[in-house]
């Protein structure tokens, strides 16, 4: 477990959990910036299932969060565990900004062309 480290990687647009360097979960965004002040939209986290029940995924949201809110960055929570974290940790809610249809819009498009290409 000392060897469990957390990493933004901004090339990937994640937040990385790394077990001995290797790669065992992340928080996947993407940066938007509508016009207003930039945010990111979080949109999938996942943990390696061998790895579950260890809080690890807990760790890796108050990296990415603390991260992005420490950076000015506001916060969409699309995915589902990063949207429950929020309700259970109230200390981010001046950085969340709510999921608007553009938000969606946006990811939609983002994502479509990353499996196209």
């Amino acid at each position: 477990m000392s060897d469990i480290t957390v990493r933004h990687n901004a090339g990937r647009q994640r937040f990385e959990l790394l077990d001995a360097g290797n790669v065992i979960g992340k928080a996947a965004y993407k940066d938007y910036d509508g016009g207003g002040s930039p945010a990111r939209i979080f949109y999938h986290t996942v943990v390696n299932e061998e790895y579950g029940g260890q809080g690890l995924a807990g760790r890796l949201a108050t990296v990415a969060l603390d991260g992005t809110a420490g950076a000015g960055v506001g916060i969409v929570p699309v995915c589902p565990f990063i949207k429950k974290f929020l309700t259970k940790h109230p200390e981010y809610a001046e950085s969340v900004v709510p999921v608007k249809p553009a938000h969606l819009e946006f990811l939609d498009s983002a994502l479509s062309a990353r499996t196209r290409a």
